[in-house]
């Protein structure tokens, strides 16, 4: 039996190579990537791996690129085999439209094709909240889709895909997981920039402190995806993944400040300052990541509903200030990144 994961170098991809080999020390995990693990990503700056200091990320790295259809691999896959779809463009703003096509869509359907040849029945996909669209209303997992933009519509069309393979043929057991800000070690995203905002003195409350803003720990939600293959017996199943009820960027901000000691004061500043502050940033160069799309995403509510992960049968390892608390220990206490 194989664990294969595409963008096995990812922040996801490493948690979850490292919860299967903790789990299953014998197991071989597969890393099908265009990112070989210990180079440069090339479209984050600055990225910091998930692996921590001293670790090497221990899947077997196999060169892919999804966008193509995927053969020449160096084992013989099974229908035993579990694959884990983690491949995607997902940062937004960053790139051009046909990009989150390209990537999301045309990797879908080659996912789903080598599946379809080896005969492999277990497939995990992780898509977004981003199908949801931008909007202040709680969102279940039965709300109907709106995305409005290229990597939501993506996403979705994804999901589709995914769908129908799983319909397509018995005995086939489909996860598709559509996770929160996801937060941890490696995450070069959105939790690590507010970090060191606060840290720093350059993050102020735009707009509104009430803003929510539903997130999962990385850990969590590997857990979560390897207890769906090994113990959900439902052939398909859609998940928000987040923690319940979802929580304010003040509760986030005063929660990271506790666990890291920090003392800094967060000010509050109203739109009418906000936006053309962000506008003129845009125009020097956005320092700091400042931008007014940036801005306008801090300010719209991700108001997703956990209820269906909470109630699934699956246990929480971790609170959200024991989460914290997990990340700042893999930094040795040092930071958040």
């Amino acid at each position: 039996m194989n664990y294969i994961i595409t963008g096995g170098t990812g922040f996801i991809g490493t948690h979850l190579t490292n919860l299967i080999l903790a789990e299953h020390p014998e197991a071989k995990v597969w890393n099908l990537d265009i990112v070989k693990p210990g180079t440069p990503n090339p479209v984050v700056k600055n990225y910091k791996p998930a692996v921590c200091e001293g670790e090497t990320l221990r899947s077997a790295y196999v060169e892919c690129d999804v966008r193509k259809p995927i053969s020449k691999l160096p084992f013989e896959p099974t229908p035993e085999d579990v694959i884990f779809n983690f491949a995607a463009v997902h940062r937004t703003p960053g790139h051009d439209d046909i990009e989150y096509f390209e990537t999301n869509i045309r990797g879908a359907e080659n996912v789903c094709a080598f599946a379809e040849k080896y005969g492999i029945k277990k497939m995990v996909f992780t898509s977004s909240i981003a199908p949801y669209g931008a909007s202040e209303q709680l969102k279940e997992e039965t709300t109907l889709p709106t995305p409005n933009t290229p990597y939501g519509i993506s996403k979705l069309v994804a999901e589709k895909i995914h769908i129908a393979w799983q319909r397509g043929g018995e005995g086939r057991k489909l996860t598709i997981v559509r996770p929160g800000v996801v937060f941890g070690k490696g995450e070069n995203g959105n939790f690590s920039r507010l970090y060191w905002g606060i840290r720093k003195h350059t993050f102020a409350y735009p707009g509104r402190k009430d803003t929510i803003k539903a997130c999962v720990y990385v850990k969590e939600l590997v857990r979560f995806i390897l207890w769906n293959v090994e113990e959900r017996k439902s052939a398909y199943e859609l998940y928000n993944c987040t923690f319940e009820p979802a929580f304010t960027i003040e509760q986030i901000v005063e929660a990271m400040k506790r666990v890291t000691c920090m003392k800094q004061y967060v000010p509050y500043i109203p739109n009418t300052l906000i936006m053309p502050a962000a506008f003129c940033a845009k125009l020097l160069g956005s320092p700091m990541g400042i931008c007014p799309a940036r801005v306008k995403k801090l300010q719209i509510s991700t108001n997703i509903s956990g209820r269906k992960m909470s109630d699934s049968g699956y246990v929480f390892k971790w609170t959200f200030e024991d989460a914290l608390t997990d990340w700042f220990e893999d930094n040795k206490r040092v930071c958040l990144e």
